[in-house]
């Protein structure tokens, strides 16, 4: 039978110090790798957008520069509202040789959850100067009715 001492005990290893590690690794090897210039960084979420709630409306706002409305398509389904198009650019012209490439071209697609219920009837979009606004009316179970209070 082995006896262990306290002094022989091994030393307790968190085992998220190996994680962290790892993560630290990939990390720096996904820099390095941007920084050869063998992969573009792109953002995370393509149009951005703005939702803010009215008393009676919804509005989302996207930044969508250089699309052209027949190129949209946008859908209420359920309560999830989806904006789909397509960016075109000049990049089937082989002849340019870029030195600076950050304008995303090409097809998007975004769904977002509206927060509230909205009226499918009273849906309205806008594009103008590169900002597409959509107007969602509240449903009428969803727009706050003020209660009057009767005395006796």
């Amino acid at each position: 039978m082995a006896f262990i001492r306290f002094t022989d005990r091994p030393a307790f290893r968190n085992p998220w110090v190996e994680f962290e590690r790892i993560r630290q690794g990939l990390d720096e090897l996904s820099r390095s790798y941007a920084e050869k210039g063998k992969a573009q960084i792109r953002a995370n979420v393509y149009p951005p957008l703005n939702i803010y709630e009215e008393a009676d409306k919804m509005v989302v706002t996207a930044e969508i520069p250089g699309v052209k409305p027949e190129d949209l398509e946008i859908s209420l389904e359920g309560e999830t509202l989806s904006i789909q198009g397509k960016r075109d650019s000049r990049q089937d012209d082989f002849t340019i040789s870029y030195h600076r490439r950050e304008i995303e071209s090409g097809n998007f697609s975004r769904a977002v959850s509206l927060p509230v219920k909205v009226d499918v009837e009273k849906i309205s979009a806008k594009l103008a100067n590169g900002i597409l606004t959509v107007t969602l009316m509240k449903a009428a179970e969803a727009t706050p009715r003020q209660i009057r209070v009767n005395a006796d």
